[in-house]
């Protein structure tokens, strides 16, 4: 017991610390916030699956918002295209949010593995081919901003993974939007599903609201820096 007593303030400690570069990559890259945040709730905070997902969902939602915000001032949100496709996205979130109390524990986290395998491979795969987009604006047609919205959003109600490696990469493939606006866009659509997904939790999941507060305001100082770092990197 005495052990445990001094492990839980230096978890604490490392998981508010890591909660800071959650929100780097958010503010960055326009994805990723999830992908980090329910690992770091899980296995280091020591959070069962979904009360992790649900907290995750409130931090990665928080953050994207503060980040979409400060790219926004620059000019690097297309709200069109960002407004229709997270509206679409919250309508699956939160389909996704109250789908997940039947579904155990141990298979959301098994879909959250395959989650992060395909972010890796379409990040590999697409990766030359984003970086020779060009820079002119252009606009996704909306059904497909609709029907690509209701997929990601439901993932990210089920899992509690934003989507931002689904949406930046169709923002700037499809759509012809340069990577800064890409990221930006892509920020106020993964705030939107977010904040419907744990809509869909709320109802069944309790959330340690200090816990939760904590790593948010870290990831918020993270996500201000990388919003920053944006308008810097090639």
């Amino acid at each position: 017991p005495a052990q445990r007593k001094i492990r839980l303030p230096v978890l604490l400690a490392l998981t508010v610390g890591l909660g800071v570069f959650v929100g780097i990559a958010l503010g960055l890259l326009g994805g990723g916030g999830s992908i980090l945040t329910v690992p770091l709730l899980a296995y280091v905070a020591g959070m069962d699956a979904k009360q992790a997902i649900a907290t995750s969902l409130l931090v990665v939602g928080v953050t994207s918002a503060v980040g979409a915000v400060s790219h926004a001032r620059n000019g690097r949100v297309q709200w069109r295209t960002g407004l229709i496709f997270g509206a679409a996205g919250m309508a699956g979130a939160y389909a996704g949010g109250i789908l997940a109390r039947f579904i155990p524990g141990g298979v959301l986290l098994i879909g959250f593995a395959a989650m992060m395998i395909a972010t890796a491979i379409a990040m590999l795969r697409g990766r030359k081919t984003i970086e020779a987009t060009g820079a002119g604006a252009g606009h996704l047609p909306i059904p497909k901003i609709v029907a690509e919205g209701l997929v990601v959003g439901l993932v990210t109600g089920l899992v509690g993974a934003g989507g931002g490696f689904l949406v930046v990469p169709a923002l700037a493939l499809l759509g012809g939007l340069p990577m800064p606006v890409a990221v930006g866009t892509s920020l106020v659509v993964i705030a939107m599903k977010s904040f419907a997904g744990l809509a869909g939790y709320l109802s069944s999941v309790q959330i340690d609201w200090a816990v939760a507060t904590a790593v948010t305001v870290a990831a918020v100082i993270g996500a201000l820096l990388g919003a920053r770092l944006t308008a810097l990197i090639d």
